[in-house]
């Protein structure tokens, strides 16, 4: 492993910290009374316990100033400053832990104990004098370091942000740190998660698990993930949706069921997709999709003003209004609406001319409702950014719904799209065990063309219904893709604390030949790596001025007197080369 300057003095510390017997990791409690945002909200001066704190975080910036230092502590709630004062530190002759430990072997991300009493700097700012000090872990990597200016307007600017995306998806740890604001989202999103909990627990409805190894995959349109069981040896699938298992707790007598789901879909990524989500299912006896429509209205109103005090949302340039009621539209009136086509009397063949006509991407493989759904997907979805119920569709695009009850060849289904993306799905379920049948063996019949997303036959479930399935509701809401609009996140990756990722490539270390082919003389390449040059990209991309200071400095810091610094002009030839 190829350790930089700032990792090779780091470890250096750790022993040294050892060899002075200061355990760097020890393994004792260390008691937190506050947290640094509840001393800031609250410093009172006359009240009491402000005289004795103790708070526990990591260290995120420190300036020396001889026997007296300031530095900042970030817990989970924030940042504090703290006041180190050397004799308050070290009462004694002896002032080494001061001097060697706190200045020379402790470093910014190290995590610290501290006690000691809240005051009132003469600038204003509120911060902790500490008397005792305890390392709890020393950091062995340096951390982003990020830092904020201010103007003589009060005008805010960052500098060397830590922004790039797959990095902060892949470091999610590293990015929480040096930017705790996104902490919020993942708060909103357990309140999000917590407020539909308390909402169906309050309606007495049953909070239960069902299996994500399932031996077939049902309950959705989606192509599984794939494994095998070796002790029963057997092909097992992770679920793609949990309704089937669901709707067997319906039939065996309870009135109200959910799950909060973790479903996997081997499909496309993008960044309203990840192959691992989360869905809350809900199913509930005696009641129909109105019904339905009616209660998640109810529930995202109530999700957005928990969140934000309010039913509007920002959500890019948009201003999103969940206050009920909200817009419903079947889905051939939504069709015609936004591409002036009637698509309601039309048969598979002149679908397909149709989609043709308005350049929406067909083949071979897609039925009936496969084309109506490609079409409303391309032409429609994206145009409907306040919350629409999308309802009423085609019988064959949806094998799991009661037919309709006054229009032949639809069934009572509902979609929920709002801003361009659908978050929940929901029917008036099917609970007829011949037409169950019947509907299964037409996707299988999909599913000899070519559709690898279509449902198969699912015998258990079948007999499940013939003991008897009362009338139900049934719906499915993406938990992912509803925190999005709520927080104003752009992508489903910014709402997951571990999207999936490629695997990281590994950068090749450049060699010796690699270096010396670029012009890199001999003697320089040894400055080159203690400059933290280690690949021929980091070679490329390094800033001429920085490069060419910092292969200076390291020439003077291996004492390589001998040695003439490189022109600027010979560093600028090793980074065009």
């Amino acid at each position: 492993m190829q350790l930089s300057e700032q990792e090779l003095i780091r470890r250096k510390a750790r022993i040294e910290l050892m060899d002075m017997g200061i355990d760097p990791y020890p393994p004792h409690l260390f008691p937190v009374n506050f947290t640094s945002k509840e001393i800031i909200d609250t410093f009172d001066s006359s009240d009491q316990k402000f005289k004795n704190i103790s708070l526990a975080g990591r260290m995120m910036s420190r300036r020396i100033m001889g026997s007296a230092s300031f530095a900042e502590i970030q817990d989970d709630s924030g940042r504090i400053q703290i006041y180190i004062r050397r004799d308050d530190m070290c009462p004694d002759e002896d002032k080494s832990f001061y001097n060697e430990v706190f200045k020379k072997k402790l470093d910014i991300g190290d995590i610290l104990g501290i006690q000691g009493y809240a005051f009132i700097t003469q600038v204003g700012e509120i911060s902790i004098h500490v008397t005792s000090l305890k390392v709890l872990t020393k950091s062995l990597r340096p951390l982003p370091i990020v830092k904020e200016t201010e103007d003589a307007d009060g005008n805010k600017k960052t500098w060397d942000a830590f922004t790039d995306p797959e990095q902060r998806y892949r470091q999610r740890y590293l990015d929480l740190i040096v930017n705790p604001e996104i902490k919020e989202v993942f708060r909103k999103r357990s309140l999000l998660v917590n407020t539909i909990r308390d909402f169906l627990n309050n309606l007495g409805y049953l909070e239960v698990e069902t299996p994500i190894l399932q031996p077939i995959h049902g309950g959705a349109a989606a192509r599984p993930f794939e494994t095998h069981h070796n002790s029963l040896d057997m092909t097992l699938y992770l679920r793609i949706a949990n309704e089937l298992y669901l709707k067997r707790l319906i039939v065996g007598g309870f009135d109200g069921v959910y799950e909060f789901a973790k479903d996997f879909r081997n499909e496309g990524m993008s960044r309203f997709h990840n192959p691992e989500f989360t869905q809350v299912e809900l199913y509930v006896a005696y009641k129909d999709y109105f019904w339905m429509m009616d209660l998640m209205e109810q529930i995202v109103e109530q999700i957005a003003l928990n969140l934000n005090g309010s039913t509007k949302v920002t959500v890019g340039d948009h201003v999103i209004d969940f206050k009920r009621p909200w817009k419903r539209f079947t889905m051939f009136e939504a069709i015609e609406h936004f591409t002036g086509i009637d698509i309601s009397a039309m048969q598979e063949a002149d679908l397909r001319k149709a989609a043709k006509e308005l350049k929406v991407p067909v083949d071979e493989t897609m039925g009936y409702a496969k084309l109506i759904d490609e079409i409303f997907g391309e032409k429609c979805e994206a145009k409907l950014i306040q919350p629409t119920f999308i309802i009423d569709y085609p019988e064959e695009m949806s094998p799991l719904t009661k037919k309709h009850r006054t229009k032949p060849g639809l069934v009572e289904r509902f979609e929920a799209i709002c801003n361009g993306k659908e978050i929940m799905n929901a029917y008036s379920e099917l609970n007829d065990p011949i037409d169950q049948r019947k509907r299964f063996e037409d996707q299988l019949e999909l599913a000899n063309r070519g559709d690898e997303e279509a449902m198969l036959m699912d015998e258990d479930f079948l007999r499940a219904l013939e003991y008897g399935m009362p009338p139900t509701s049934g719906v499915g809401l993406g938990i992912d893709r509803l925190t999005m609009i709520m927080t104003n996140s752009a992508s489903i990756q910014d709402v997951l604390f571990f999207p999936q990722m490629r695997p990281e490539r590994k950068a090749k270390l450049a060699s010796d030949a690699d270096f010396i082919n670029k012009g890199v003389g001999v003697a320089y390449i040894p400055l080159l790596r203690k400059a933290g040059i280690q690949t021929l990209s980091q070679l490329k991309e390094a800033p001429l001025n920085k490069l060419h200071n910092d292969v200076c400095g390291a020439r003077k810091q291996l004492k390589l007197n001998e040695l003439q610094n490189p022109t600027k002009e010979e560093v600028a030839a090793w980074i065009q080369a």
